[in-house]
This record gives structure tokens, sequence and C-alpha cells, in this order.
């Protein structure tokens, strides 16, 4: 057999596994996208809590003043499937890189906006409809950054990576979150809270707030200077109505089958992030800095433990990963969990090793989160199929406190947490059964005339 032969019944050479230089650019731009969502998801509930007084003074009673913070923060979260749903379409339609640029831009606006706001004394109680009406905004537009920015990425990865690349660009989550408790705890460390007056309520919250406009300008000015659009985009067939696609046949049945994974990835995340900090905080007497160091620790830990997930999903394959790993949480993370929750408050070091251990466990699933759910949708519906699979899952979790509530008729309410944990590996568990593996999903392949998503 002569040489030209062999060339022409040898198999097609494997994708590329190096990374072409706009491959990076798109990718650490989808990082730092997450990092500053993340970041400024939680401004109101780290930076402004010390400082709320500024705008709800203590005359109010503590029912409004509880509700009137819930709304601050909740509004937020209520916005990002609104943005995946305006900016999912217009990112499939489009393009990505023009609506990342635009929501990038939006909510930095927005951010900086906040950071110079007037308080109560100036504006009345008109100050917070108006905190609470940006904070709406805000999140419509960090919806639609990750929803254009992620799809994006991933599209430039090769194959043989997708599951590093994509864990990576998960990891910047916890580490935009430990961001914002250093940047909060270092200007408090600088100017303490004590009373309306002091210059931690008067000034020294907008710090952190321009800080997260400042980095989304300049990660606007990135996307437009350094990013270019998806060569998977550009060659693809594009629908002009990308979400009647999303909810027909195989994309509706990939859809419902992302929505289900990702509501128990919402319930467990909340479980270790939301809950954890009051437990430790309320059961514990862990306090101030050191509340906040034990956190950070188990966010940058978390963080590297995705990017070993995303590693492992490539060998074992993503379904796989997805159901060890929530077995592995309902098991295991509940298990250290209990000993976090039943831990002498004076063994310190005991609380943060068990802190983290826990975080690990109950959040690990979550490594494969962005590469999985793009895997599931061809290129035509895949920023609407990411952005709203992603973030409508956020909705039920929400409730978590309603579903203590009535757990606690069963148990102690300090252990309905544990409860939650099971439920939201047994939800992944059950969603990665139902799904189909992806680690080997060909995009180019997937979008030929005819083809439809794996079943």
């Amino acid at each position: 057999m002569n040489s030209d032969t062999r060339r022409a019944g040898a198999a097609p050479p494997p994708q590329a596994e190096v990374l072409s230089p706009q491959a990076r650019k798109a990718i650490w731009g989808a990082f730092f996208g997450f990092f500053v969502d993340n970041y400024d998801i939680f401004l109101p509930v780290i930076a402004l809590t010390p400082a709320i007084v500024y705008f709800i003074p203590k005359s109010t009673s503590p029912t409004t003043a509880a509700i009137a913070s819930a709304m601050i923060f909740a509004t937020t979260l209520i916005g990002r499937p609104i943005g995946a749903l305006v900016f999912g379409h217009l990112a499939d339609t489009v393009g990505r890189k023009r609506v990342t640029v635009i929501s990038v831009t939006g909510f930095g606006v927005i951010t900086l906006l906040m950071a110079l706001l007037p308080g109560y004394e100036r504006w009345g109680a008109n100050v917070i409809f108006v905190f609470i009406g940006l904070r709406l905004i805000d999140g419509i537009f960090l919806g639609g950054q990750y929803t254009a920015a992620s799809p994006l990425a991933i599209e430039y990865c090769p194959k043989a990576k997708r599951g590093l690349y994509g864990a990576l660009i998960q990891s910047a989550s916890s580490l935009g979150t430990a961001a914002i408790s250093l940047v909060t705890l270092a200007v408090l460390v600088r100017f303490p809270v004590t009373e309306l007056d002091s210059p931690y309520v008067q000034w020294g919250w907008r710090i952190p707030f321009l800080v997260g406009a400042a980095m989304a300008f300049a990660l606007a000015v990135y996307y437009h200077r350094s990013v270019e659009e998806s060569d998977v985009w550009r060659k693809s067939s594009r629908t002009r109505a990308p979400l009647q696609a999303l909810f027909r046949r195989a994309n509706l049945k990939s859809f419902l089958q992302v929505f289900v994974v990702m509501t128990g990835f919402w319930l467990s995340l909340n479980a270790a992030l939301a809950i954890m900090p009051g437990l430790l905080a309320s059961q514990k007497g862990v306090t101030g800095p050191t509340l906040t160091i034990a956190l950070v620790i188990a966010y940058v830990a978390l963080a590297v433990v995705y990017i070993i997930g995303g590693v492992i999903s490539q060998g074992i394959g993503r379904r796989k990963y997805l159901m060890f790993s929530s077995f592995a949480s309902a098991a295991f993370g509940t298990f250290f969990y209990y000993l976090l929750i039943g831990t002498p408050p004076d063994g310190l070091c005991t609380i943060v090793l068990l802190t983290t251990v826990t975080t690990v466990l109950v959040v690990a699933p979550g490594a494969v989160g962005t590469v999985y759910v793009n895997e599931r949708f061809q290129t035509g519906v895949r920023a609407s199929g990411f952005g709203l699979g992603y973030s409508l899952a956020i909705i039920l979790p929400a409730f978590y406190v309603f579903y203590q509530t009535g757990l606690a008729a069963l148990m102690p309410y300090k252990y309905t947490v544990l409860a939650l944990v099971v439920i939201g590996a047994v939800l992944i568990f059950v969603g990665a059964a139902w799904g189909p593996e992806t680690k080997d999903v060909d995009f180019a392949l997937l979008d030929q005339p005819g083809k439809t998503p794996p079943a």
C-alpha cells in the first residue's frame, strides 16, 4: 500500500488540543465574566449588610427591614432568567461577542449607579425602591453576560479539553465570591462600622461597588478589543426563533433534563453557600474576620476541586462524573455537614476544616455545569438553552427557607439543611441518568442538517 493510499484510508486526525490565541482570550474572558458576575451578585449581601442602616434606618420594623434586605438580593436572581431569555435570543441570532459587550457594559453602569446612591436621610424610603429596581436591571444584564460569554468560550475549546476549560470557567464563580469577601473585609478593617456617621456606613461600602464597576468596564473593553466571534457560531445555520426551536422535540427534552440537573445543583449550592454562613454565625458564634476567612478558604478549595472535577469528567465522562459526585454529596457531604453542625464552637481549626470539606463535597457536581449544559444543545439554540437552563433552575431552590420550615416539623431545624443536600444530590443523579454522555459531542457534526442532540 503506497503512502497516498494509507493517508486516504487513515482515520481523521483528532481535534487539536492546543488552544489558539483566540480560544485563550475567549476562555479567559468567560472566566473573568463568571468572576465579576459572582462578585457583583453578593455585593449587597457581603459589602452592604454592615452599612444597611444607610438605606434602612433602625426605626424600621424588623419585618419590613428583613423584607427590604431580602428583596435587594432576590431581585437580582429574578433578573437573571429574564436576561437569559432576552440576551440568549440575541446571542443565538446576532452573535455571542456583541451581546457579551452590551451586557457587561450594562451591569457595569448599573453597579456604578448603585455606588453613587444617596441614603435614606436624603431620599427617604424611595431610595430602597430605586435600589431594588437597579438590582433587577443589574440581574438582567448579569444573566446576559454568562448566557453569551460561556457558549462563546466553550465553542472555542478543543473537544478533548472541554472538561478542563469548562471547569476553569466554572471555578471563577467561587473565586468571585471569595474576592468580594476579602475586599469587604479589607475595607472594614480600615474603616470599622460603629454608628450611622462612621466612614464605612457613609461611604466605605461604596468601595467594593466601585471595584465591581471598574472590573465590568475593563471586561467590556477586553471583549471589544481582544475576543473574536465564535467560528462555530459563524458557520452554523441560524434560526430566526431560537426560543421556539428550544422548546420543540429533542431540544425540549434536553432542556427539561438540564433543568432537573441544574435545579439539584442550585439546591446543593444554597445549602453550602447560602445556609452555611448563617449556621456558623448562629450555632458556632463564628463571626467577623474569622467567618470570612473560613469561607474564603472553602471557596478557594472549591475552585481547585472544580478544575480537578473537570479533568476527571474528561476521562470518565460528564454523566458518570455527575452521578458519582452527586452520590458522594448525598453520602459523604451530609456526613461532614452533620459533623460541622455538631462541632463545639471552640474548635476553630476543626470548623474551618469541616467547612471546607463539606463545601467541596456538597457542591462538587457543579464542576461540569458550564460545559455539560453547553454540550446538550445545538449551536442555533445553545445560548438560549444554556442561559435559561442555567438560570431558570435557580427559582425553585431560591425558596429553600420555606422548605426548611416544612421539614422542621419532622426534624430539628438546624438539620433540615441535610435533607436539602440529599434532595439536591438526588435531582442531579436522576437528571444525569436521564441524559446522555456528552464529552465526545462534536459541535460541527451536531449542527449538520437532520442532526439532533443526543437523547
